[in-house]
């Protein structure tokens, strides 16, 4: 996540939010840029089915049709985040509707973007994918959030629409979970 504090060269999301407002067709495409590659992430990682793309644009879409109710009391990517997951719930309510299967399977839980990718052992790496897909649904999403994207307990519940100790709940039991399964 790039903020205030890294290169004085670099500007803010609020600098290109700005900069977008006024008009910069340019400072849009930074956004993008900036925080795609995440929102791929986490939707990736919740079990977003079928083009990841059209998640990451329809993201992007809602979120510059309503920026002007981003307050800023968040970061950007964890407002973008929200959307997403909103974007998705959306879409599984739709199937649900439809009549369509929605179950998650143990791959949509795994992600060639998993940043643990080059840290562990492929054996390791294989049976931490495993333990992550045996999660709940909230278990997974909250310690997803918070172990490859980084984020806060604060900004998890604001993601997941949850208070800030059942984040931390959720995070210590899916830590607790992953570690009984680990340790089989």
């Amino acid at each position: 996540m790039i903020d205030a504090a890294e290169g004085a060269d670099e500007p803010t999301d609020l600098d290109l939010i700005t900069r977008w407002k006024g008009g910069d067709q340019r400072a849009a495409t930074l956004l993008v840029e900036r925080h795609a590659g995440a929102v791929a992430r986490f939707a990736s990682s919740v079990g977003a089915k079928g083009d990841l793309q059209d998640v990451v644009q329809d993201t992007f879409v809602r979120a510059f049709a309503s920026l002007d109710s981003f307050r800023g009391e968040s970061t950007l990517r964890t407002w973008l985040f929200t959307i997403a997951r909103r974007l998705l719930l959306d879409l599984r309510r739709s199937e649900r509707r439809r009549g369509e299967q929605v179950e998650v399977q143990e791959h949509d839980a795994t992600t060639e973007y998993d940043s643990l990718d080059s840290v562990v052992a492929d054996e390791t790496q294989r049976r931490m994918h495993a333990a992550v897909a045996q999660l709940t649904k909230t278990q997974r999403e909250v310690f997803l959030l918070r172990v490859t994207e980084g984020l806060s307990y604060k900004e998890i519940a604001g993601v997941a629409g949850t208070t800030e100790g059942a984040a931390r709940v959720h995070y210590h039991n899916a830590m607790r979970a992953i570690k009984e399964l680990l340790d089989e």
